[in-house]
């Protein structure tokens, strides 16, 4: 009997896909694709209590907002920080994917999260998903997902490594036989790396920038492993810290090697400091098969050229469609749930993330 109900609401309802991350949040609907992909922030009027707006339309107001508009992110370092605004950023995006394909039963969901998280972390995913609209709830972190998202063979007994750098966080993880052997969940991620030039701005150049500007410049000429015949500029405004008044300078990717450098050279250790509590059985597979960079941080210049080197030559790879990896791996999920359930956390299990 329950399987027939399964089979029924299967049939009747939406499954989505949520990679929930720190900067962006992606939505996948079955039979429809990807569907959101927005920045993952909400303006909230704090006269009124309501949301003025979410994702793309939110974001724009950052850094214009007048007082009684307060624009939120409601996750920090890949975990909910703000549950209320959480639910209400997840309600708005499961929204769209029912009004697309409405259906007679509520969605069953799955949500990436950064591996590690803790049980009361977990706990507010699955509570923020619920009370956002879903029937069914289920969690997979987010280097698993990426893994099938890739096509790895996730579920065999062979070693595959995924560094997954986001807003956030960067998860570093090692994957054999539908389980992660050894992973670390860092700090150092794009937002690190946007303070990092914004505090570099300030003490070499005197002129204060801010988060968005930081994340564009970012973007347009960041490099961590470049040719000395290379050259990458661009132009930035902010204040001036002495005068007050706007200015604006002209700056080279060697500013952005220089701002970021630091961080990079931890996040590098930590992948060494993975690959050092790896079993030699899956290193040697790691060796052959290489490691696979997904995530926004992926398309930073330059940063798989410097992991081979730093790695003694092992292959890093960067997968074709980085920024997608986490939410594509929810939709093979679903196209094979059955043999892929065993990667999943569901809130009935006792499993705990390590």
């Amino acid at each position: 009997m329950k399987k027939l109900m399964q089979k029924i609401y299967n049939r009747f309802s939406n499954d989505i896909g949520i990679d929930l991350g720190t900067a962006n949040t992606l939505v996948y609907a079955r039979g429809k694709g990807i569907i959101v992909n927005e920045p993952s922030v909400v303006a909230l009027n704090t006269k009124s209590g309501r949301i003025v707006a979410v994702g793309s339309e939110a974001r724009e107001m950052l850094g214009k907002n007048p007082e009684h508009i307060e624009v939120i992110r409601p996750l920090v370092e890949g975990v909910i920080s703000d549950f209320d605004v959480t639910q209400e950023m997840l309600a708005y995006f499961i929204g769209k994917v029912e009004r697309l394909s409405k259906k007679f039963f509520r969605p069953r969901v799955i949500v990436g999260v950064p591996s590690g998280i803790t049980n009361v972390e977990q706990r507010a995913v699955f509570d923020a998903a619920h009370n956002a609209g879903a029937r069914e709830v289920y969690i997979v972190e987010e280097p698993m997902a990426a893994a099938v998202g890739l096509d790895l063979p996730v579920r065999e007994a062979i070693g595959s490594m995924v560094i997954d750098i986001g807003g956030g966080t960067a998860d570093i993880a090692v994957i054999s036989l539908s389980g992660i052997v050894y992973s670390k969940n860092l700090k150092i991620a794009g937002d690190r790396l946007n303070n990092d030039i914004i505090q570099y701005m300030r003490e070499v150049h005197n002129i204060l920038i801010g988060e968005k500007t930081a994340e564009e410049v970012k973007i347009k000429i960041g490099a961590v492993y470049y040719d000395e015949g290379e050259m990458l500029e661009s132009i930035i405004r902010g204040r001036d810290i002495i005068s007050g008044l706007p200015r604006e300078i002209q700056i080279l990717h060697s500013d952005i090697f220089s701002a970021i450098s630091d961080s990079i050279s931890i996040l590098v250790e930590e992948v060494k400091s993975v690959l050092e509590q790896t079993p030699p059985e899956l290193i040697a597979d790691i060796m052959q098969r290489g490691v696979f960079l997904v995530g926004g941080g992926a398309g930073i210049r330059g940063l798989d050229l410097l992991l081979s080197r730093e790695l003694d030559g092992i292959p890093v790879h960067i997968a074709d469609d980085p920024l997608h990896a986490v939410v594509i791996g929810t939709q093979k999920i679903f196209d094979d749930f059955e043999n892929y359930k065993q990667i999943l956390i569901h809130e009935d299990d006792e499993q705990e993330l390590s």
